[in-house]
């Protein structure tokens, strides 16, 4: 076979990549998905299946599942991908507004509580609400991780992934 292996921080890159290409009418179908399985819409089957079957067909592409979640998650927050800087990870960024914003304090510490309680199948709502806070008090250019997101889901149900959530929320 004359297949090009990829190893996985290469297939997450290009499969975020192809997420920061979609246009605008691609991202609006796929955010009309939000909260949907991959098998509830033919239309959503076909857009997600264009943009990650090449990547997989290449011998390496993020599990379905966890593609079919941040490809939902970037059509709904398209911030720009900053993987060369760690400071831009999910749960650094819940750490450093819980530091700025004494009033949403014990929020943002309940609701990441949540967010590494969940199961899998039940982040999608807390995620969307993590990102939706990066969204509000954001100054400017968003710059978030999401290959670091990608990656770290594919390992979600380790508990050294969320050792790693716990020490980047507290700048460690």
């Amino acid at each position: 076979m004359n297949q090009i292996e990829i190893d996985e921080n290469k297939g997450t890159e290009l499969f975020i990549n192809r997420l920061v290409n979609l246009n605008e009418g691609d991202l609006a179908i796929l955010r009309s998905h939000s909260g949907l399985e991959l098998d509830k819409s033919l239309q959503g089957f076909d857009l997600f299946t264009g943009i990650w079957w090449p990547i997989r067909e290449k011998g390496w592409a993020p599990k379905r599942r966890v593609s079919w979640l941040i490809t939902k998650l970037f059509a709904r927050f398209p911030f720009k991908q900053y993987s060369k800087y760690s400071k831009y990870t999910l749960a650094k960024q819940l750490g450093y507004y819980m530091l700025q914003n004494s009033d949403l304090k014990h929020r943002i510490q309940t609701r990441f509580d949540q967010i590494l309680l969940a199961p899998f199948d039940q982040l999608e709502p807390n995620l969307n609400w993590a990102l939706d806070l990066i969204r509000k008090n954001s100054k400017g250019v968003i710059k978030f991780d999401w290959v670091s997101l990608t990656n770290d889901l594919m390992y979600w149900e380790r508990e050294s992934t969320k050792i790693k959530w716990v020490n980047e929320f507290l700048n460690k």
